[in-house]
C-alpha cells in the first residue's frame, strides 16, 4: 500500500481570532515540492475570511475524483489501441445534508470530453472505457457520494 501525505500551514499571525473573523487562507505543501494555496470555500465563510482565488477542500475533492478517473481513462484508451490528443473535464459536485443534517459531497458530475487521433471510438465504446475507469478509481471508491459521468464525443 502507499503512502501519501500532505502538509497543511496556516498561521494566524497577528490578526485577531476569537471574534472568528481570521482568514482561512492556508497552504497545502506536498512531498514533489508543489505548494497550492488553500482556503475556506468562500460560500462557507464569507469575504474577506476566506480566499476566492485559493482552492478550497470541496473543489480539491472534486478535482480528486476527476483526476484519479481520467488517469484510469487514459490507461484503458491506450490498451484499447485509442490515441487520445487531449482530455478535459468541466466536473462539478453538490453538497447535501444527510439524516443527522449533517452537510457533506452528495453528488459529483464528472463531463469529460476526449479528442482522439487515428481510430475514433463510438459512445458505447466511450461509455466502456469511463464505467472501467470509474470501477478502478481509488477516489470514487473513498467517498459515498453519488458520482455520474456525462461522456462528450463530436
Amino acid at each position: 500500500m502507499g503512502v501519501y501525505e500532505a502538509k497543511i500551514i496556516w498561521e494566524r499571525g497577528d490578526q485577531p481570532f476569537l471574534d472568528k473573523r481570521y482568514s482561512r487562507a492556508h497552504t497545502w505543501a506536498f512531498d514533489g515540492g508543489a505548494v497550492v494555496p488553500g482556503s475556506s470555500a468562500p460560500s462557507s465563510v464569507p469575504l474577506p475570511m476566506s480566499d476566492a482565488s485559493a482552492v478550497d477542500p470541496e473543489e480539491a475533492m472534486i478535482a480528486s475524483l476527476s483526476s484519479c478517473h481520467m488517469l484510469w481513462f487514459l490507461a484503458f484508451a491506450a490498451n484499447a489501441g485509442l490515441v487520445v490528443d487531449a482530455y478535459s473535464d468541466e466536473a462539478s459536485g453538490k453538497i447535501g445534508k444527510d439524516d443527522d443534517g449533517r452537510r457533506y459531497l452528495a453528488e459529483v458530475t464528472l463531463r469529460p470530453y476526449t479528442r482522439f487521433s487515428g481510430r475514433e471510438p463510438d459512445q458505447a465504446e466511450i461509455d466502456a472505457l469511463h464505467h472501467q475507469a470509474h470501477d478502478h478509481c481509488e477516489m470514487a471508491h473513498s467517498v459515498r457520494a453519488r458520482i455520474s459521468i456525462e461522456a462528450r464525443l463530436d
